[in-house]
């Protein structure tokens, strides 16, 4: 693995663009019909829990946090993290989940919804969802629904709906 030194910030308007291309990269086109993307259209990220990696001045990765509805409790959806194949398996990625979780903590937020791998967002505090807890409003493989819990937070059960 080469090293290499990240500077993460707060994302802000101007980088839009780079995010939507690293997105475009990384999951083309097909990425609109995924049951989060949808989720997440028409619903802005919050801008307080949102950030970027940059390597000098060149945007290498982002995440987004997202507010959502799960039942009647408030949450977020991550998503998506997005790192630039040309700096892939660096660390950026974890850089950026550690970033935008310990922010959502400090925050006050309790509930953070993904759909991934687990063993990746394991160790960040995200757990499978129990079969029929939350259910999402399109197909989504239930062992890749994971849900981190903070701040004593309980278990949301309900469908997922953005915006608050």
């Amino acid at each position: 693995m080469k090293q290499t030194t990240w500077v993460i910030r707060l994302e802000d308007a101007a980088d839009n663009t780079a995010i939507e291309d690293l997105q475009a990269e990384a999951f083309g086109p097909g990425r609109f019909a995924r049951t989060a993307f949808r989720i997440r259209e028409n619903v802005p990220h919050r801008t307080d829990l949102s950030f970027v990696g940059l390597v000098g001045s060149h945007i290498a990765g982002s995440i987004r946090l997202s507010p959502v509805l799960i039942g009647d409790a408030e949450g977020l959806l991550l998503g998506p993290l997005t790192v630039s194949p040309d700096f892939k398996n660096r660390g950026l990625g974890k850089a950026l989940m550690r970033t935008a979780m310990d922010a959502a903590a400090l925050a006050g937020d309790k509930v953070v919804l993904l759909v991934g791998d687990a063993p990746y967002y394991g160790p960040f505090g995200f757990q499978q969802v129990p079969l029929g807890h939350i259910a999402l409003p399109g197909p989504v493989d239930p062992a890749r629904l994971l849900v981190a819990l903070m701040n004593g937070a309980e278990m949301p059960a309900g469908a997922v709906r953005g915006g608050l």
